[in-house]
């Protein structure tokens, strides 16, 4: 944000100069480089539309450890009980806009979310994710967040979530593509988990410290993660831990974001996110028949096109 305001400035300066002082070529280059900007910073507006129109109430906690303080968002559901919290772990893009409507979005079924943001403290002037001056630089610092710390603020978040006084003392964990493999990493870190919920993420090396059930969403396009499936479930049975992973024929990685979002081109991503969320609702409630797709090689009644959307797809910008 500070590196578009100053773009702004920028650009403002030189439309108030004479325009003998501006060459073609600099006010070219100005204004295709703020039209860039403005496209980026757009590129979540729907998310971030849904979120303002929530009824829901959301705040930002300071979650403190050691000498660390993370920021987290954190929505309430309007419900009368005690519910579950879930802690929500952020794709590589840090705390996005999407990954806030997410967090509501799941509250609004009746789930108190903390959603921290893994980036606290290491973004430009000791900020968090929207402090970094472009997608590339969140994804940059994302990839360079150190395990143990990660897992710090993770317990951090967790321990917050236990002592909420609307919770009903159960703690579950789950994450998309970067943070899909953390969510498994954090079961395998943290013992009083009720489930870990797996979105495009890869297995740990070592699962034999798990104690909670995982249940996993794969895309039926992505190689990359699906190539990591059968020895995960082969380690998951060996150590007698339970896994369900089911795949979603014809979604490319991150279809829960690029499920609803109005530029997807991929039908079988809206089909999966539809799948996967009422799975995930139900499965956070208890109940054990909850719908899935095909385990394993799971089949969805779209028929998409071969490409994929990742989640690291450039047209997505961080806020």
């Amino acid at each position: 944000m500070f590196f578009v305001v100053r773009l702004v400035a920028c650009f403002r300066c030189y439309y108030t100069l004479p325009m003998k002082f501006m060459t073609l070529r600099a006010f070219r280059f100005l204004t295709v480089l703020l039209l860039a900007v403005a496209v980026s910073s757009q590129a979540q507006d729907w998310a971030k539309a849904r979120l303002d129109a929530s009824p829901r109430h959301h705040e930002y906690v300071p979650l403190k450890h050691g000498n660390r303080t993370v920021q987290a968002f954190v929505v309430y559901p309007e419900v009368k009980n005690k519910a579950t919290v879930v802690i929500l772990i952020h794709e590589i893009f840090g705390l996005s806009d999407w990954a806030k409507e997410m967090a509501d979005e799941l509250a609004a079924q009746g789930f108190i979310v903390v959603a921290p943001d893994l980036l606290s403290g290491f973004g430009p002037n000791g900020g968090g994710s929207s402090e970094f001056p472009s997608q590339d630089a969140v994804v940059k610092a994302v990839s360079g967040l150190d395990a143990d710390v990660v897992n710090a603020d993770l317990d951090a978040a967790a321990d917050y979530g236990k002592h909420i006084p609307a919770g009903n003392g159960k703690i579950a964990v789950m994450g998309f593509c970067w943070g899909g493999g953390k969510s498994f990493a954090f079961a395998a870190h943290r013992k009083d988990l009720s489930a870990a919920f797996v979105f495009y993420g890869s297995g740990p090396a070592d699962v034999t410290t798990i104690t909670a059930p995982v249940y996993g969403f794969y895309a039926g396009n992505d190689a990359r993660i699906g190539a990591t499936i059968p020895a995960t479930t082969a380690a998951m049975k060996a150590a007698g831990k339970t896994y369900e992973p089911v795949t979603y024929d014809g979604a490319g990685h991150g279809f829960m974001r690029a499920g609803e979002d109005p530029t997807n081109t991929n039908p079988a991503n809206k089909t999966a996110r539809e799948q996967a969320f009422v799975r995930l609702v139900a499965l956070l409630k208890g109940e054990k028949s909850a719908p899935t797709a095909k385990i394993g090689n799971a089949q969805s009644n779209a028929k998409a096109p071969a490409s994929s959307i990742s989640c690291h797809d450039t047209g997505m910008g961080t806020m």
